[in-house]
């Protein structure tokens, strides 16, 4: 064989092995998903109709795994996953969004701040480009944009003022801790723990007020330990699906399209059906024993002047003040008709 055809059948063996491979690698490729969510809820069905898209176009045997109720670690747990590799994506809160991109925390950070659905949309689409890139150049895609309800207090004893609840020991989120810092300032008693520990800390007395919204409370059985709610919206709890840009830039521009789409899809599908759960939610409670705690206008107004104190101590702290402040020049703009 001459050194030509023999030089030529060399670099074919190289490239078939490097195709096969290349070809394995494809059809073997996993994406691992983590949430909070509960198996067979609402977002977890909607993770694996994003999985599925994926799939399909990935072909071969890839596989698409979510990791639902926790399993992963909490929020905070599930970002450091995604960072170093463990999972590929994640459906989080505000609270495992801003262990990555801290503005993001303007949209649920901000108490009674919000009077309507079409007011945190409004926000949202008015940042969501900026703040989808700043995602990105932390290495991360935002696939779609979801929320959960508002947050409700579920207590033991009745409360209906905000001095109610100094007396009282609250479930706090374990990697806040400037929204700890905040709320000890302010005379309360925040406990961090993992949301896998509410339920037998409510139990054993560790806290006697959970704040959740009204699906996780019933999903979770927490109002069976705190059967007392308390009827405000307190805050919306605003959510993203991400995924890693590493794993984003290895997939085909049409898996990618495939994706896109079907993420769409989930985002519209979760923030109409998640809406509608928090009244069916509490409906589904109220006949299980659940008391509706209504605060009337002057316990009402003292609300309020909470919320007002508590502004100036977030602004700089849990949410950027830049980031803060364009929140309230898009909500006026609103409010006065200008952005309507």
């Amino acid at each position: 064989m001459s050194k030509f055809l023999k030089s030529c059948l060399q670099v074919c063996v190289g490239l078939g092995l490097l195709c096969a491979q290349t070809a394995s690698w494809s059809a073997d490729k996993q994406l691992r998903f983590g949430t909070l969510a509960p198996k067979n809820s609402l977002y977890h069905r909607q993770l694996m109709e994003i999985g599925e898209a994926w799939r399909t176009a990935q072909g071969g045997a890839s596989k698409f795994v979510v990791y639902p109720d926790g399993s992963q670690g909490g929020e905070t747990e599930m970002a450091r996953r995604m960072r170093i590799g463990q999972l590929q994506g994640a459906l989080l809160s505000v609270v495992g969004l801003r262990e990555i991109e801290p503005s993001i925390a303007a949209l649920q950070s901000m108490p009674l701040l919000f009077k309507s659905w079409e007011e945190v949309d409004y926000v949202r689409e008015k940042m969501r480009p900026a703040m989808e890139k700043k995602f990105l150049d932390k290495g991360f895609v935002v696939l779609a944009w979801g929320d959960a309800g508002w947050v409700r207090f579920f207590s033991k004893e009745p409360a209906f003022k905000p001095d109610d609840y100094q007396k009282m020991k609250f479930f706090a989120w374990g990697g806040e801790a400037d929204q700890q810092e905040i709320m000890k300032s302010m005379g309360y008693t925040p406990v961090p723990l993992e949301t896998s520990d509410i339920l037998p800390s409510v139990q054993t007395g560790m806290i006697n007020v959970v704040p959740s919204t009204p699906y996780f409370a019933l999903a979770s059985q927490i109002y069976t330990m705190s059967p007392n709610m308390l009827e405000i919206n307190w805050a919306p709890i605003v959510g993203a699906l991400v995924v890693t840009k590493k794993s984003w830039d290895e997939m085909t521009p049409e898996t990618q399209v495939a994706v896109r789409a079907a993420s769409d899809k989930a985002g519209v599908q979760i923030r109409i059906k998640a809406r509608q759960e928090v009244e069916e939610a509490v409906e589904a409670m109220k006949k299980r024993g659940l008391v509706v705690n209504k605060p009337n206008a002057e316990q009402m107004r003292a609300w309020n002047d909470l919320a007002d104190k508590l502004y100036p101590r977030i602004r700089g702290t849990l949410v950027p003040a830049d980031t803060f402040d364009e929140v309230f020049r898009h909500l006026k703009a609103y409010r006065t008709g200008k952005g309507k």
